[in-house]
This record gives structure tokens, sequence and C-alpha cells, in this order.
């Protein structure tokens, strides 16, 4: 099933990676609501990954046709739940669907090279890398664009045009990604945008059991001189952007996810610092993948 049919005049488009689970039910929620405050299109997909069900059936031939049927039972009915939770929001939202037989990563991996956004759904709060899925980590390591990680509890959870955008800079070609997409949607949302900025990875505490043990003046307004360069493009670009700038000595993921509380989107990049090696997503992207409490966004560079 695919209705992707469109012009060269065709809105810009949201896909949404969606299964039966309760987090695919949020980011279609998310996705949905967004695509239609921005006049967008919402385009839905699943892979039911025919590989992956062939192999299940082993050596028993005679299973294969109906577990091949059971699985595109299932993908379909999964495309047209997420796209009635979508109308149910938007009911004159445009929505295509897409019921392919690839495997999931690989799939969104390839739709996001054409999509503005691309919106999949994290579990809950305190996740590990391990309950993460390797879908969710493949997309947002190896994703085109903007990816969407949505965190939280319900399409309204972190919107709000009083809540921030927040964004985490550190002067990488991974950060000025990062700060492009972070004013691009504090634009498009109408929201102010808290631009954060941590000297040094480190968490201190590790040392001497306090957050910040170097407290120099000097080290701050240095920090805060360099923020200002880094962002002078993107306030020149989006004078209507609100910019409140924040700069801490250490512990960029703490502060990221502390303001995650009180944001309606936080973006970071694909790599930054801290990147580890085999892995194209930095350790503290990572880490506010797994634990913001509102959607994430993962800027990759282009």
């Amino acid at each position: 099933m695919d209705s992707s049919a469109q012009s060269p005049e065709s809105p810009p488009s949201i896909v949404v990676g969606v299964d039966s689970s309760e987090p695919s039910e949020l980011a279609a929620r998310w996705a949905g609501r967004t695509a239609s405050q921005r006049g967008w299109r919402l385009r839905i997909v699943h892979g039911y990954n025919l590989a992956a069900a062939r192999t299940l059936t082993g050596v028993y031939y005679q299973m294969e046709r109906p577990v091949l049927e059971a699985a595109y039972r299932r993908g379909n009915d999964c495309v047209e739940h997420a796209r009635s939770l979508a109308l149910q929001i938007a009911p004159s939202l445009k929505v295509e669907t897409e019921l392919s037989d690839a495997e999931p990563a690989r799939l969104l991996v390839e739709e996001s090279a054409s999509a503005e956004l691309t919106v999949i759904g994290a579990s809950g709060e305190g996740s590990t890398l391990a309950h993460l899925g390797s879908t969710l980590l493949a997309v947002t390591s190896h994703g085109h664009g903007k990816v969407v990680v949505v965190r939280g509890h319900g399409p309204e959870s972190g919107m709000g045009r009083e809540r921030p955008v927040v964004v985490g800079l550190d002067g990488t070609s991974a950060s000025h990604a990062a700060a492009a997409a972070a004013f691009a949607e504090a634009d498009l949302m109408r929201a102010p945008l808290v631009a954060l900025h941590a000297w040094h990875d480190l968490r201190f505490h590790w040392f001497a059991g306090m957050p910040e043990i170097v407290d120099d003046p000097d080290i701050a307004a240095a920090a805060e001189a360099q923020l200002s360069e880094w962002l002078a493009e993107w306030t020149e670009k989006y004078p209507d952007v609100e910019v409140i700038n924040k700069i801490y000595l250490a512990g960029p993921d703490l502060h990221l996810i502390d303001w995650s509380k009180s944001a309606q989107l936080v973006v970071v990049g694909s790599r930054g610092r801290g990147g580890f090696h085999g892995l194209l997503m930095g350790s503290t992207s990572n880490i506010i993948v797994q634990r913001a409490h509102c959607p994430v966004l993962v800027a990759h560079q282009t």
C-alpha cells in the first residue's frame, strides 16, 4: 500500500514510523498535530520485515503463507490505527500511508531522505539503550535530516508556545546542524529558544561530589561570547525568535535533561565532542534520547 504520489508543489511531509506500541501511538498523535499546525502532509509507514517473518517459519514451509499473511494484516492494522489517531486530532489532515515488507529501520532511514521530519516513538522515562530498540537507535544514528523521538505522556506533552525549544551547542559541525534545526523549529512553533552550552562534557561530581567545582567568571564570560558568536548567523536569519543563552561549566546532558522538563522540544546534534567510534550519535545525544521528558530532535548534517 503506497499513497505517496505527489507533485513538485506538494507541501513538506512528516514521516512517522508506527507499530502496535503505545509510544507509536504518541508519535502518530504528535506527528499528526505538528503536520496539521504547519500545513504539511503526514506520511505513516510500517515495515513488517518480510525476511524476518520468513525466518520465523524456518523449515516449516507450510506455515510461511499464514505467517506472512498475519504479518501483513498486523501491519495494515498498525497504519490504519495510526491514521485514525492522527485524523482524530486533525480531521482535515492530508495523510498518506505505506505498508512495506522492508525491515523497519531500513525503511525509515530511506524515508527520512525526503522528509522534513522523521518521527518515531520511544519508551517511557529512564529507558536504557537496550530498551530503546534497534529501530530507534538505527534511525537516530543513520537517518537523514531531522529525526524526532517522541517522549512524554501524550500529544499535549511538552506543547505550548510558552514552553521553549532548547538546543545544546558545542561548536562542532553537528552543533551547527542542531542550531539550524532549533531556530527553524522555534520559528515555526513561535516559541522562545534556549541555547545551552557547557564548556566541558565532564560531570565534576564524579571527582568531588559537586556538580561544578570550577567557578571562574572569566571562563563563563568567554563561553558566553563564544556562544553568541555561534548564534550570530541564526539570530540574523530569525530575528523574531527570542533567544536565551545559558552557560554551564560542565554536564551538558544533565542540564539538557533538566530543561526538558519545561521544554516542548530539545534539539541535539547527531555527534558532538563526545561521540563514540562506531556510533554516529554522540554520547550526550544518546543520553538525551534515553532520558528527556519531552520530544527530542536529532539533527543530522546535510
